[in-house]
């Protein structure tokens, strides 16, 4: 298909390659086929009058795809060259049309480039055409008996299309990675002022803290009996406090009550109950005392009634 210096034309691709799939046939299946046959379709004939015919599977950057998409169907979008020194292999190359490389001329693309040839041995790649008529103005969509299917030809070479690296494909390179390295969020100076969002001074629940703090007012230091008053009543319910819950019972600032508690607790140094405040032997009045004291004082009198 592809002659020696042959003009490349688009609208002819087109028309030829319109559509096309590429598929391995060796790994077609009996599950495909049963699947396809289970489906409710028409069944239809497929055209092999083109089977043996060798094609090239030809792989181009994204950026000549973009270019050829963006090509009308009428214009010529480059040449191919294959070129072949006795005991070398051939070498192909690809030269991009004027048209196509001034379809968007703010973005330059390498016009010449290098094709790569691999011969296609492990597998069966074919190329297939599906060709639906173009139905008259007014008729209805065309049935699926009218579509075609064609086989374009046996794949027996891959070819990879790659630029040389030419002071235009690095400037290119370089303005795609400019591109890439640009965060997608950028700061934005505002001349007007933003309806949808309105800074404030302070939020709901820190006004509702403050408010509560000032209504309780300032931390003052209360007479001393009346906090030992408070601490007493507080150990009488609990063996152990943490100096928070103290603080919080008592409403005294915290050095203050510091002083106080140094006087008639302990603080515990070691576990189970480190970081803990609890009576001194002195103030403590426990059940478990009492019976302490009545059994010392059994103890006593049957040593005296013994004597």
């Amino acid at each position: 298909m592809l002659t020696r210096g042959s003009n490349f034309n688009l609208q002819q691709f087109r028309r030829e390659f319109s559509g096309l799939y590429v598929i391995p046939l060796q790994k077609m299946s009996k599950e495909n086929t049963d699947t396809a046959a289970a489906a409710a379709r028409v069944d239809k004939e497929l055209d092999l009058s083109n089977a043996g015919r060798g094609v090239w599977l030809v792989k181009v950057p994204k950026y000549i795809a973009n270019k050829w998409e963006k090509a009308p169907g009428n214009i010529e979008v480059g040449k191919l060259k294959i070129s072949k020194q006795v005991g070398q292999k051939a070498q192909v190359s690809l030269t991009l049309s004027d048209a196509v490389i001034n379809i968007d001329p703010a973005e330059e693309i390498p016009r010449d480039h290098r094709l790569d040839v691999s011969v296609v041995t492990k597998q069966t790649l074919g190329v297939f055409a599906h060709s639906v008529p173009a139905s008259g103005a007014g008729s209805a969509d065309p049935t699926p008996e009218s579509e075609k299917l064609f086989m374009e030809g046996r794949i027996v070479q891959k070819l990879e299309c790659r630029p040389y690296a030419d002071n235009c494909y690095m400037k290119m390179k370089l303005e795609s990675i400019r591109k890439a390295s640009q965060p997608a969020r950028q700061l934005k100076s505002l001349e007007k002022i933003v309806q949808t969002f309105k800074p404030v001074s302070d939020h709901k629940h820190n006004i509702e803290e403050k408010e509560r703090k000032k209504a309780e007012g300032k931390k003052s230091r209360d007479d001393k009996n009346a906090v030992l008053d408070m601490l007493f009543n507080a150990f009488e319910k609990h063996q152990y406090y943490n100096i928070k819950d103290l603080v919080k019972i008592t409403r005294q600032p915290i050095s203050y009550l510091k002083e106080i508690l140094k006087e008639v607790c302990d603080y515990n140094m070691k576990n189970p109950h480190k970081n803990m405040w609890e009576l001194k032997k002195e103030y403590r009045h426990y059940k478990e005392d009492d019976k302490k004291d009545e059994d010392g004082k059994e103890g006593g009198m049957s040593d005296s009634d013994s004597d």
